[in-house]
């Protein structure tokens, strides 16, 4: 299987180019990856770009690879949008890094009433960067063309907005309404693109799950466990993955 690297400055290219890899990426493809000359690779852009090609030469501070083919991919708009509570240790990195690998349009940060981990002031960003990092890293393991952007967190009103351009499934052990069956309506009316929504360690607040509710979303269950905040998600991307034919 061929190791896949990112250059987010990597502009249009063609079978025959000269691709090169330099600072982090050429260290990582030199040293951890240990790729040697006459090697085939991967170098993408993270916005749909692949490029494959064989290593010509490798130092610590650039790795060149000659074009063979290159691939193109459209966004990935059909994907499901996860949306991840803010969890305590690294459960919620877990979710992010196992949703990326699986394959989502974008994860978006929620601050739940009940989330123990909590963003403000200088982690706002500092967290959202952490978790754009583990998706970049995630993209480069399981070969996917496109890196999910990581949105600004969101409150619940946020979230209860995302009903508007999308159909939110909000994952709840105790919803009498199962994923598969809210899969198999939505996909017979024609409808939109899903958000799949996890809360967090002490679940979704009474409260939240009202204002989410009262805007359309659908409380939907995963069997009758109940599952980790960092498995919930993964599961769910699976079964639709599987639901609608992509596995």
């Amino acid at each position: 299987m061929a190791h896949q690297f990112l250059v987010p400055e990597l502009g249009d290219t063609a079978p025959g180019a000269l691709v090169e890899l330099t600072g982090a990426e050429a260290r990582h493809a030199a040293g951890a990856t240990r790729v040697r000359v006459g090697e085939t690779i991967r170098v993408g852009n993270g916005s749909g770009l692949i490029a494959s090609g064989e290593v010509v030469s490798v130092a610590s501070s650039v790795v060149a690879i000659s074009v063979t083919e290159v691939e193109r991919s459209a966004e990935p708009s059909d994907l499901p949008l996860l949306v991840q509570a803010l969890a305590k240790g690294d459960r919620d990195e877990l979710a992010v890094q196992a949703a990326t690998e699986l394959g989502v349009s974008g994860i978006v940060p929620w601050q739940a009433a009940r989330s123990v981990s909590r963003w403000s002031g200088p982690k706002i960003e500092k967290g959202r960067q952490r978790w754009a990092t583990i998706a970049r890293e995630a993209t480069k393991q399981s070969l996917r063309a496109w890196v999910p952007p990581v949105a600004e967190p969101h409150g619940t009103a946020d979230l209860a907005a995302l009903c508007a351009t999308r159909t939110v499934l909000v994952l709840e052990p105790r919803a009498a309404l199962s994923l598969g069956e809210a899969h198999r309506r939505t996909a017979g009316e024609g409808g939109a693109p899903f958000a799949l929504v996890v809360g967090p360690e002490g679940g979704i607040s009474p409260d939240e799950r009202e204002l989410l509710a009262a805007a359309g979303a659908v409380e939907v269950s995963l069997g009758t466990g109940v599952l980790r905040t960092s498995t919930a998600g993964p599961a769910a991307l699976a079964a639709i993955a599987a639901l609608e034919g992509r596995w």
